[in-house]
């Protein structure tokens, strides 16, 4: 059965003739009626009652008659799409845990697109889903960082899935907080600093191991946590509830605005290194437009004060 086949018996059926459908098709009559005594060979089934008067469906042609058009229609959708002066527009997506300064680079790339040619979409996500994004083909980059924490099971995930992670930069942990808290003034913030206030944390799937935490020392004793699923959420934590969140310091005020501020974390004995990149799939190399979200990656950090720090 072929395509050409369905338009066949579309077009007789319409025409209710043989030889009309043939003049319409620019097709010789005889070539049309063995091309449809074929397709009704092959399927076992007959299509059309042929009498003088001409052609007539069956009841089993008029069911054909039904999917042959679905398949057809279908078709012509995908050569509207796809074909030459289609309507199809490349794509680029980004998976992230919720960093503002992928956000700032995804802006920068985008303003360098014609937005009509190309369909973007930039999400800000559990870590599960942006290891999963990545992998599935869904997001092209997944951006996550990795501490010595949780490395080993993380580096095992990735290549379950056929991925790799390129390091964007490493650098220490800052308690993020609103510009109004009490311990905003000071230098440095310890873990006896910060219990008599609460900590926000980005939520996980329901069960999720520490491990996929977005949160430097997710397994530390907080007497008070509270969580969330999005950053202006935890924005307006840190106002009415003057909580904090331990993170990379690297923030995009641009975005998240002048009220915040982040102050060097410091705790004895704590490993609060943190090494900040990107996922992408082995098996596949970097589109041109993934090439230059990564430049301007590279380029936010920089103005974000995102430098490699030695601890």
């Amino acid at each position: 059965m072929t395509l050409q086949q369905l338009r066949y018996v579309i077009a007789i059926a319409e025409s209710g003739s043989l030889n009309k459908a043939a003049e319409t098709l620019y097709v010789a009559q005889p070539s049309l009626s063995g091309a449809v005594r074929e397709l009704e060979k092959e399927l076992g089934i007959t299509i059309f009652r042929r009498g003088a008067r001409g052609v007539t469906l069956t009841s089993d042609g008029a069911e054909f008659l039904r999917h042959a058009r679905d398949v057809t229609d279908g078709c012509e959708r995908i050569y509207e799409k796809y074909g030459r002066g289609g309507t199809l527009k490349k794509k680029f997506g980004v998976s992230c845990q919720h960093y503002s300064f992928a956000v700032k680079g995804f802006v920068e790339m985008v303003k360098q697109f014609d937005t009509v040619e190309y369909e973007f979409a930039i999400r800000e996500t559990r870590t599960r889903e942006v290891i999963s994004d990545v992998a599935s083909g869904k997001s092209e980059i997944g951006i996550l960082y990795l501490s010595d924490f949780n490395r080993q099971v993380m580096e095992k995930l990735f290549r379950s899935n056929g991925l790799c992670f390129e390091r964007l930069v490493t650098c220490g942990a800052f308690v993020y907080l609103w510009k109004g808290h009490p311990l905003a003034q000071k230098a440095e913030i310890t873990f006896e600093d910060l219990a008599p206030y609460p900590c926000l944390a980005f939520e996980q799937d329901a069960g999720e191991s520490f491990y996929f935490a977005e949160e430097i020392l997710s397994t530390a004793d907080y007497p008070r946590i509270i969580r969330a699923n999005d950053r202006a959420t935890m924005l307006n934590l840190m106002i009415g509830l003057m909580g904090y969140t331990l993170c990379s310091g690297i923030i995009s005020e641009e975005l998240n605005g002048s009220d915040y501020l982040t102050i060097p974390f410091r705790e004895e004995g704590e490993k609060t290194r943190m090494e900040i990149g990107y996922l992408r799939r082995k098996d596949l190399p970097l589109s041109e437009t993934g090439e230059r979200y990564v430049r301007e990656l590279a380029a936010t950090l920089e103005k974000t004060g995102g430098k490699d720090t030695e601890l």
